[in-house]
């Protein structure tokens, strides 16, 4: 496979190392994060994404498990694990203190490297999963009850 192959390789030994500083080198200075907590634009908020699920989850692991053939775009399909141990934010903005559950996430992400740099990461996975191991349930909102 390609130089980007390798690239994309050494963002989930950063990843998994949990290394900020080699982590944020291997984006472009405007890369863009897309994933289903939201979307992170700049060097600066994909800090603070990763920051977040490190806090959440200081034991934070990726496990490729399939690569896709081909570099337009990488395609690769992995599982994270973790512990909860520490905040997690939720898309509306809540935190939920750590439950001490493990989890074990499915995931596929599409990667794009340009003149040697990740320009654009588009992570996948199900967050109903996610929130399932952790405990949380479903909660029928007033508006869907009411019927309308």
């Amino acid at each position: 496979m390609s130089d980007s192959w390798d690239i994309r390789r050494r963002l989930s030994n950063a990843i998994n190392a949990h290394d900020m500083p080699g982590l944020l080198a291997i984006y472009s200075p405007d890369a863009v994060l897309v994933a289903p907590a939201g979307i992170a634009e700049g060097r600066d908020e994909i800090a603070w994404f990763y920051e977040q699920a490190f806090d959440a989850f200081p034991d934070y692991r990726q496990t490729a498990w399939l690569e896709v053939p081909g570099d337009d775009p990488m395609v690769r399909e992995w599982v994270f694990t973790g512990t909860h141990l520490g905040n997690l934010l939720l898309p509306d903005g809540r935190e939920v203190q750590g439950t001490g559950r493990h989890i074990t996430v499915r995931a596929a992400c599409m990667t794009y490297v340009v003149d040697g740099l990740v320009v654009t990461h588009r992570d996948y996975y199900d967050q109903l999963e996610l929130y399932s191991q952790l405990g949380f349930g479903l909660a029928e909102s007033p508006r869907a009850s009411a019927g309308c």
